[in-house]
């Protein structure tokens, strides 16, 4: 990649030519291996085990870990469904499927940044039976290992022609443009297109309406199946904030994309962050694959940049200004 530099902008351009020769450092292999050594380590509790930059930073669902601590604790196995990704181009990889903790699963996705083959970040996305949900700890979240172990995400590399990565973030924020809009036909989706969260299924075959049932009571047909562009005119979302895509793995047509719904004004219901797995082919979205957590109303998310996901927080976070004085 060329850089063009004058004299007034040389130190940001020699930072950008070192950071496009940073990412391209670790090749596709390179990544793979990285991020197989830090899971490696991260089971047997062993941070040393891994290539960690001094500077290295950790998060799980938007909070920080020290080191040795968190799921470096708790993770005893990988789970059932594995899948690995990597994007050479912003030196990212990441991992989404199952862990094991003492023997219960946990749905996760993990990203990692490397820099000069060391891990500079790792960002952890950690759903568990019985967290709290849309309603906090009231009802719990949507949670189901064993499904999403009968429909693991695919494995294998696209078999047709390849997306450009523009092409394929394009493709992949037109669905968040569409829960913002409450407009699903803008969504570049195939019709029955499969959202599963948490390891539920949401949308696809066999799912029917939000509220409805596969059947009526009195066994008639089938209600009618929806896909993950149904429903949005009432979705309760206003906004979907600190957009991200940081790992674009194009060999394997996913993309991830993590951000912040955010609530319509008014609502009790929390908000949520995610990390999501998004499977294209032929510029549409064929599967989605969400990992998500429900913060309290207090928590600061994403916790990465941007931070636009913050939004909103309690007013007594910030206390009122003073009134004017009187003349």
């Amino acid at each position: 990649m060329k850089k063009a530099c004058v004299a007034g902008v040389l130190v940001v351009c020699l930072i950008s030519v070192a950071e496009v020769f940073g990412a391209a450092d670790c090749d596709r292999m390179c990544l793979k291996s990285t991020l197989d050594q830090y899971l490696n380590a991260l089971i047997k509790h062993d941070p040393v085990a891994a290539p960690l930059f001094i500077g290295f930073r950790q998060t799980e669902n938007a909070t920080v870990v020290k080191l040795g601590t968190g799921l470096w604790k708790t993770a005893t196995a990988l789970g059932k469904v594995q899948r690995r990704f990597v994007d050479p181009v912003s030196g990212q990889a990441a991992y989404f499927g199952l862990i094991e903790e003492s023997g219960a699963p946990a749905v996760v996705t993990l990203r990692l940044k490397v820099d000069n083959k060391k891990i500079t970040e790792a960002e952890w996305v950690v759903a568990r039976k019985g967290d709290p949900g849309l309603n906090g700890p009231a009802g719990g979240n949507v949670f189901d290992s064993e499904y999403l172990t009968a429909n693991p995400p695919p494995d294998k590399p696209l078999s047709k022609e390849r997306m450009s990565r523009d092409e394929m973030i394009a493709v992949t924020n037109s669905y968040f443009d569409g829960i913002t809009t409450h407009d699903g036909s803008i969504i570049q989706a195939y019709p029955g297109c499969v959202r599963i969260e948490n390891g539920v299924g949401m949308t696809g075959r066999g799912v029917p309406p939000r509220g409805g049932t596969a059947a009526n009571a009195r066994g008639g047909a089938p209600a009618p199946e929806r896909d993950c562009t149904s429903g949005l005119e009432t979705i309760n979302i206003q906004n979907v904030a600190a957009r991200r895509f940081p790992v674009v793995d194009e060999d394997a047509g996913a993309v991830l994309a993590t951000a912040v719904f955010i609530r319509k004004p008014g609502t009790t219901t929390r908000r949520n962050m995610f990390g999501e797995w998004f499977f294209l082919e032929n510029h549409k979205i064929r599967t989605i694959y969400a990992t998500l957590f429900y913060p309290p109303p207090e928590m600061p998310v994403p916790n990465w940049p941007p931070f636009d996901g913050n939004w909103p927080l309690p007013a007594g976070i910030v206390p009122a200004p003073a009134p004017p004085r009187q003349p």
